[in-house]
């Protein structure tokens, strides 16, 4: 068994189709150093199951309006208004979904296994184009993952994506250039200073989880700064790949450029990965950033 080359050569197709990946040994190297350095990890054939009672629920009307997607957290379920056994059935999927997705990780990345942490597990319902956020917050365009209310001080985003449409309708991303491209770009234009202070004052206040570092207050402003740019969008380095139902990918969200264009019904598992369990931690985003700076970038 063996992993293939895609065309555009941000992807790494692996052939599992079990998710407890019993073939994962001779896979594992190979996927992990992809992963690490900012490809997407692409399993056409390793798809989630719904029983017809859970098909029911692919349905908009069972998330809360003010919400984009349902999430299930170590806090409990939120973000859907269904009730009763149509709520029990939802947050079956998405602990089969977490439980599925961890024993994937663990099969592929054993070194990840003890540190991964803040799992968070969604069902999105909503066509993409239908749901109408900010400019930030839309998903349609070209960026790197970043949280404004929650600094991660260097750690990684590491996401499973799984496209559960019924209708055969494929999730379409953009897959843009290696991170390190766009930092270049982008750094230049990134004017706002770093204050230790305010960032201090903003935790305190509650408008962050932990105060943001310098990398956090970078991080942001590339992922601002790359949506904000329409002729980058436009006419940027970036293939179109499409994910079909029944398919599953993976990818470091913080490191991978990336934009979903189109489709509907999908799950998504998020965790947390500190640098520590990295095995190529000098293509960790911070420790790019701190390479074209030329300076440490993680003192609260």
């Amino acid at each position: 068994m063996s992993a293939t080359a895609s065309s555009h050569d941000s992807l790494l197709e692996l052939p599992l189709r079990d998710w407890r990946a019993p073939e994962a040994a001779a896979l594992s190297a190979q996927a992990l150093r992809a992963l690490e350095q900012g490809q997407v990890l692409h399993f056409p054939h390793l798809g989630f199951a719904l029983s017809p009672e859970e098909r029911v629920l692919l349905d908009p009307k069972y998330t809360d309006p003010k919400r984009k997607n349902i999430s299930l957290t170590p806090k409990g379920l939120a973000g859907t208004v269904a009730a009763g056994a149509a709520r029990e059935r939802v947050q079956g999927i998405l602990q089969r979904y977490l439980d599925s997705t961890s024993a994937l990780l663990d099969a592929l990345f054993p070194g990840y296994r003890d540190a991964r942490h803040g799992p968070a597990t969604s069902l999105r319902l909503h066509a993409i184009g239908t749901w109408h956020p900010s400019w930030r917050k839309d998903d349609r365009l070209l960026h790197v993952d970043a949280f404004p209310s929650r600094p991660l001080h260097g750690e990684r985003i590491l996401r499973v994506f799984t496209n559960i449409n019924p209708n055969g309708e494929p999730r379409t991303w953009r897959v843009g250039e290696p991170f390190e491209t766009a930092a270049r770009r982008y750094l230049p234009a990134m004017s706002k200073p770093w204050r230790p202070w305010l960032a201090g004052l903003m935790h305190r206040v509650g408008i962050t989880k932990q105060r943001r570092t310098e990398y956090d207050h970078l991080m942001l402003q590339m992922h601002d700064a790359m949506k904000r740019d329409a002729h980058y969008q436009q006419q940027g380095d970036w293939a179109q790949v499409d994910f079909m139902p029944g398919s599953t990918w993976v990818c470091f969200s913080d490191q991978v450029s990336h934009a979903a264009m189109s489709g509907q019904f999908m799950l998504e598992q998020t965790w947390q990965l500190p640098l520590t369990a990295l095995s190529y931690a000098e293509l960790a985003p911070v420790r790019v950033l701190e390479k074209l700076k030329g300076r440490g970038l993680l003192a609260a």
